[in-house]
């Protein structure tokens, strides 16, 4: 739905089990109508879709799309943004690390993604920009060496500028404009502004436009404002938490080095903070959330920068002493304290004050997609929780 007459605001579907295109509708059907009474019950409903290899597949491109188009118009709900990041199955069975597989260094994760710009292009109304959120690049500890990571940034760089040729001759042929959200997390390749930024100059960059002058006939300057216009960055609040970035200066690095934010998630981390409570609690609250989908990273402030903990699982091994930790587990937005833990809430609340003087970007997501494997007693029935996560953003906006 548009709030501010700016701003299109959702919440990520990967929150619904979607293995396959059937279960992905069958959820659709049940929760979207419910959502969009309580939230948007006259004017259209955006929707952050996500799809699955399986479903994306399943779907295709003719009677399928065409009838899900159809429902979606009946519906009053449109799509304008996408969840790319999960390749496969994302509820119900062991995901942890295998969230980032295919890689970008593979032809299966490049084949996905442009399939899901196609379908995305078919969806998305005129007059609305579309964007697709996506793995950074890779994980980091399935490159054992410096040269390895780098050969993994060279071929992630290679893959993604094909999709800036796929995106620049979609807007030439149709008028739609789309782009491709690179998500850093703590663990990926990328994990903060300073890689992403390293990424765009040391590889994006010097590797794209000698092959967008190539294949396109592009100056200079054509290609990197090319790469620049269709590839962006999806700034998930939790993430940037977990890399103890303040929001202003992040915003105000991307615009200073002239790359865009495609997409802004809005979800939020657990914040542990030792000095302020029983410590003996908060370590027995913080074991509730040890469970065995996710991966939980864990990070720290340190003189030397951010350390992180792999998962949650190696941190309980330790229990040494901090001063304040943050987890990488997405909790309900509206919630600041409890059981002894915190939120980084209040991260959230420094995004929207600047959203409200800077348009950073027109796509916001609420991607709380934890809800089956939060501790029983933060476990509410789901449609309300998601309206209630929606009501609570509304009104901060």
């Amino acid at each position: 739905m548009l709030i501010s007459d700016y701003y299109h605001l959702t919440y990520c579907t990967n929150i619904h089990p979607g293995e396959n295109w059937k279960i992905t509708f069958d959820n659709l059907e049940k929760y979207v109508p419910l959502i969009k009474k309580e939230v948007a019950p006259n004017e259209n409903f955006g929707l952050g879709l996500r799809l699955s290899n399986k479903a994306s597949e399943e779907l295709g491109f003719e009677k399928s799309l065409e009838s899900f188009k159809n429902w979606l118009d009946d519906q009053g709900v449109y799509v304008y943004t996408m969840n790319g990041f999960p390749y496969g199955n994302f509820h119900g069975e062991r995901v942890k690390d295998m969230v980032h597989a295919p890689d970008w260094t593979q032809i299966e994760r490049v084949n996905y993604t442009k399939r899901l710009f196609k379908q995305l292009a078919y969806l998305l109304p005129k007059g609305i920009s579309g964007g697709i959120s996506t793995s950074p690049i890779s994980y980091k500890y399935w490159h054992k060496t410096d040269a390895l990571k780098k050969k993994a940034l060279v071929e992630g760089a290679k893959n993604m500028v094909q999709i800036a040729t796929q995106l620049f001759q979609i807007e030439k042929e149709t008028g739609k404009y789309m782009h491709l959200d690179i998500e850093p997390e703590p663990d990926g390749l990328l994990e903060n502004s300073d890689e992403v930024v390293d990424f765009f100059h040391n590889y994006l960059l010097p590797i794209g436009c000698p092959q967008l002058k190539s294949e396109l006939g592009f100056s200079q300057i054509e290609a990197e404002n090319c790469i620049k216009k269709y590839l962006t960055v999806c700034y998930d609040v939790c993430h940037f938490s977990l890399a103890y970035e303040e929001p202003e200066e992040t915003f105000h690095k991307f615009e200073s080095n002239g790359i865009k934010v495609g997409k802004i998630q809005v979800s939020s981390a657990l914040k542990i903070l030792f000095n302020d409570g029983d410590t003996d609690l908060i370590w027995k609250s913080l074991k509730q959330f040890d469970e065995p989908t996710y991966l939980h990273q864990i990070t720290e402030k340190t003189e030397t920068g951010v350390k992180t903990y792999s998962d949650l699982p190696e941190l309980l091994k330790e229990k040494k002493s901090f001063s304040e930790l943050r987890a990488h587990f997405h909790v309900p937005i509206f919630l600041e304290k409890f059981d002894g833990l915190s939120s980084t809430q209040d991260q959230i609340l420094k995004v929207v004050k600047f959203l409200k003087n800077n348009k950073v970007c027109d796509h916001l997501e609420i991607e709380t997609y934890t809800w089956e494997v939060l501790p029983i007693n933060l476990k509410k029935e789901l449609a309300s929780s998601i309206v209630r996560e929606m009501e609570w953003l509304k009104a901060k906006l």
